[in-house]
């Protein structure tokens, strides 16, 4: 990816030195001249008295039309270890992205040019990706022991969008857009070139891709205090993200990310003796089951008028339980590619027939004990039955359909 223009040069209050820094945080900005030098003043303040390693501080100018770059520029001469960075075109994450694969930092970091984050958890921060404890860290202000100060209207806006990202995508992580993240460089480096947004949501999708890449995410409880002057478009990031949730979703659903080859290069394996990996399995079954049974029943409340509610339920249980063994198939038990998928969807076929007789059989039963119940009662026992059906259908997938295997012996280790 090319470069807009390259880092300022040393400053001329550096005397010389060149040793490499360990942490480089990035403070990316877009028309800002009237907070930019009280802010990056303010910051190179505290790393200079509180941080005990060599850092950088680089100023990301993503195509301001004001004296932002003049201010970056003065900045760079007059503050040793601050470097400016012009980029012609706007977006944070693209800002973010430049600076980053610039870097020759080992540490990577950015804040927001408002400082609402306490810089007292800068430290705290990325001390475990220094030692390499962890792979990625966050600021959280949803964490217990977070202090935050803002508006109902925004605190509403950041649960939903971590509800949503919880929902959609299983992500585990608490916070995703507050802005105070970290990233070592080797990961960075990996990672980087498969994130594809330029705005808002470019640190949501570098977190899905190394959460799902088996890498640690080490968060910090902040204290936080929003900015009132902030002048984001919220209506405008929330549909961008919404459309990059989407676009997230489709890509881990059909394979298109290299998730396999990420873990097994940079992801944590498993720790040899103890089970792992049922949790997180529930979690995802439990969202991929939701969204089927939302389906099922909007099908069979569609269908039953013209096909009766044993034919409706027949066919709404064909479609939803197909859609369902594909999505468990890829995001409930990361099964890729196209390997054995005949045998699992007819497997999966098997346990949808044991479904059909539960689904069926409580219907006949609520005909035979309650004739005249309305379609309110129907759907209760649906609902009853498939969530019976559900159980049979974890166990199933788990321990048949998608059981992992232990490896077969060599002809050498069976003779042993």
């Amino acid at each position: 990816m090319s470069v807009d223009t390259a880092p300022s040069p040393p400053n001329a209050g550096d005397t010389g030195r060149t040793e490499r820094p360990v942490l480089d945080v990035v403070v990316p900005v877009y028309n800002e001249q009237a907070v930019l030098e009280r802010s990056v003043r303010r910051l190179h303040e505290h790393l200079s008295g509180h941080f005990p390693y060599p850092f950088r501080i680089t100023i990301a100018d993503n195509a301001s039309t004001d004296d932002t770059p003049a201010v970056a520029a003065r900045l760079a001469a007059q503050l040793p270890h601050v470097t400016a960075l012009r980029l012609t075109q706007k977006g944070r994450g693209r800002a973010l992205r430049t600076a980053w694969t610039a870097s020759d930092a080992a540490v990577l970091a950015y804040c927001d040019v408002d400082l609402s984050t306490d810089l007292a958890a800068l430290l705290p921060l990325v001390a475990p990706l220094i030692s390499g404890h962890s792979d990625l860290a966050i600021g959280t202000r949803l964490g217990r022991g977070s202090r935050v100060v803002r508006g109902p209207k925004r605190e509403l806006i950041s649960l939903a969008y971590n509800l949503v990202l919880r929902g959609a995508l299983a992500a585990r992580f608490s916070d995703a857009q507050c802005g105070f993240k970290a990233i070592r460089a080797d990961v960075a480096r990996r990672l980087l070139p498969l994130v594809e947004d330029t705005g808002w949501f470019f640190d949501t999708e570098l977190l899905v891709l190394a959460e799902r890449s088996g890498l640690r995410i080490h968060e910090v409880p902040v204290d936080w205090v929003d900015d009132p002057d902030s002048r984001v478009d919220l209506v405008a990031t929330a549909i961008a993200d919404l459309k990059g949730i989407a676009r997230v979703a489709r890509a881990l659903a059909t394979g298109r990310l290299p998730l396999a080859e990420l873990r097994g290069t940079l992801g944590r394996g498993e720790l040899p003796g103890v089970p792992t990996g049922m949790p997180a399995e529930l979690v995802r079954f439990a969202l991929v089951g939701v969204c089927s049974t939302l389906a099922y029943l909007a099908l069979y409340s569609l269908l039953r008028a013209g096909l009766g509610p044993y034919g409706a339920n027949l066919v709404a249980l064909v479609l939803t339980a197909v859609a369902n063994t594909a999505a468990n198939r890829r995001l409930t038990f990361g099964v890729h590619g196209s390997n054995h998928v005949l045998r699992h969807h007819a497997q999966g076929l098997v346990v949808f027939a044991l479904g059909l007789g539960l689904t069926s059989g409580a219907l006949a039963a609520l005909a035979a004990w309650a004739p005249a119940a309305g379609h309110a009662v129907e759907v209760v026992v649906l609902v009853a039955a498939n969530a019976l059906a559900t159980v049979l259908r974890f166990v199933a997938l788990r321990s048949w359909i998608f059981r992992r295997r232990a490896a077969t012996p060599t002809r050498q280790e069976s003779t042993a």
